[in-house]
């Protein structure tokens, strides 16, 4: 797992750059990238909300297919990744909203 830098203002964002590195953003999270990113979360986090209730729908299914489960799990790791890059983002930042300049035993772990 990929870990976010432990500087105030730096946020990973919710999606990832070439060949799936980690995407930073230096900022006071009052940008337009910030409320893109924001955004962007929000999406993910409902997808994964909906996909879901899919997979309650399919689990009942008894004539599911093979390739439909291989789909279906192919969403759910897409999700579950989103989901994970959401919660890491979150708590990084929560922890550099802990964090006091002019105090540095208040630093991130």
């Amino acid at each position: 797992m990929n870990r976010a830098p432990h500087r105030r203002g730096v946020r990973l964002l919710p999606w990832t750059g070439e060949g799936g590195k980690p995407c930073y953003l230096d900022t006071d999270g009052t940008g337009r990238l910030s409320r893109l990113a924001d955004t962007a979360e929000r999406v993910q986090l409902a997808m994964a909300d909906d996909l879901l209730g899919h997979v309650d729908d399919v689990l009942a299914d008894r004539r599911v297919t093979p390739d439909q489960l291989r789909f279906l799990l192919a969403r759910m790791r897409e999700a579950l990744a989103d989901v994970r890059r959401v919660a890491e983002s979150r708590g990084a930042r929560l922890a550099g909203a802990a964090w006091d300049e002019d105090d540095p035993g208040s630093g991130p772990p």
